[in-house]
């Protein structure tokens, strides 16, 4: 298990903040990995994953702990369970977007609407990762994990990860603890073989971000190409020379709210139901109607609304800084808060409450962080 000089996580995250680890491991291969996770869990030490410090939000003090960096990478190909399918096991130290980028030229469908997102695969399933309209959901058959209660490694299904709205039974949101903690080493995804023709794009939410009419056909390269332009007017891809991509991508979760509480947000607020609304059907057999219709039953349905529309309209523009702080909110898109050079961990969650205060006095709902805070809180 190779042993690395310590140096400080605002080099290894891409908010560039963050102490300096006790110590770092580096797993090159999957037994590497098991090996100094069962090592650093027998110790009883702290520590957590890093792959690539995308979705990580690190304190400036030390961590007194074992940062185990997943360096893992590799792709096979597997049948699919059904004709013009294929299935692709893929190491969990893999780069996303070059996952993504293999399976458009091999001209694979399922994954292409995701093309820019940072970090690995191995952390794609623990929040769902998503982008117009595709989710990881759909396309997951099954992970290779390691749990750190026993220790032993198995493969799990994708429907016994409790995947949801960039969720899942892995994922630590702020403030709790995994449902189960375990560390994925491989994913599975099954794809659609269709080559590098043009198709019309099912997904409403893709048509709508890339322009396109229901019945205007394009191929997995265009979209991909598409995706990437789109992301990078955002600052949504990484760019070295761009501070407004020296983010976590983006710092607060679209809120998840009731559809009572939809109904009191501003109409020019935009919404999404989270499950198809349907109109309900009662069926009364004639044998055993008397006349008198049973009451409707009320379902209550969520419905997401945007994140980046209430930090906007509660008077925070792009570019927003506080005064003397060198965080600020991208010139870009609102809903990343970004690094201008140097900042420090304080300044960022500094910014974060400070977002958190405006939007819940004007709208009376608290934003939720969507990277994982290490030794800092909100």
């Amino acid at each position: 298990m190779p042993e690395v000089p310590p140096i400080p996580l605002s080099q290894l995250t891409t908010l560039r903040t963050g102490g300096t680890p006790a110590r770092i491991v580096e797993a090159r291969t999957a037994a590497e990995l098991v090996a100094a996770l069962r090592e650093v869990w027998a110790e009883g030490e702290p520590w957590f994953v890093l792959g690539g410090g995308s979705n990580l939000f690190a304190g400036d003090e030390p961590f007194e702990g074992t940062v185990v960096l997943v360096r893992t990478a590799g792709i096979e190909e597997l049948p699919g369970s059904r004709p013009g399918t294929v299935r692709l096991r893929v190491q969990a130290g893999h780069d996303w977007d070059a996952l993504v980028a293999e399976t458009v030229e091999r001209g694979l469908a399922g994954i292409e609407a995701m093309s820019g997102i940072p970090g690995t695969v191995g952390a794609a399933p623990v929040q769902n990762v998503g982008a117009y309209g595709q989710e990881i959901v759909q396309t997951l058959v099954e992970v290779e994990l390691i749990d750190e209660s026993t220790g032993e490694v198995s493969v799990v299904p994708a429907v016994e990860l409790g995947l949801g709205f960039r969720t899942s039974v892995l994922k630590q949101h702020y403030g709790s603890i995994p449902d189960r903690s375990a560390v994925i080493l491989s994913v599975t995804l099954e794809l659609e073989r269709i080559g590098d023709g043009a198709r019309p794009i099912v997904g409403e939410q893709l048509r709508g971000a890339l322009g396109l009419d229901a019945d205007e056909a394009v191929s997995l390269r265009w979209i991909r190409d598409h995706v990437l332009a789109t992301r990078a007017r955002k600052g949504m891809v990484l760019d070295a020379q761009d501070p407004d991509t020296w983010s976590a991508g983006s710092f607060f979760q679209n809120a998840i709210v009731s559809e009572a509480f939809a109904r009191t947000l501003p109409d020019a607020c935009p919404k999404w139901p989270m499950a198809p609304v349907l109109d309900p059907v009662t069926v009364i057999p004639l044998a055993a109607f008397d006349g008198i219709l049973p009451p409707p039953v009320v379902e209550r349905h969520e419905v997401k609304v945007s994140a980046a529309w209430l930090i906007e309209n509660a008077g925070l523009r792009r570019g927003f800084r506080l005064p003397r702080s060198r965080a600020g909110l991208s010139t870009k898109h609102t809903l990343a808060l970004t690094n201008r050079g140097e900042a420090t961990a304080a300044e960022i969650a500094e910014l974060a409450r400070f977002v958190q205060s405006r939007v819940h006095a004007e709208f009376g709902l608290l934003l939720q962080p969507e990277p994982v805070l290490v030794n800092v809180e909100l």
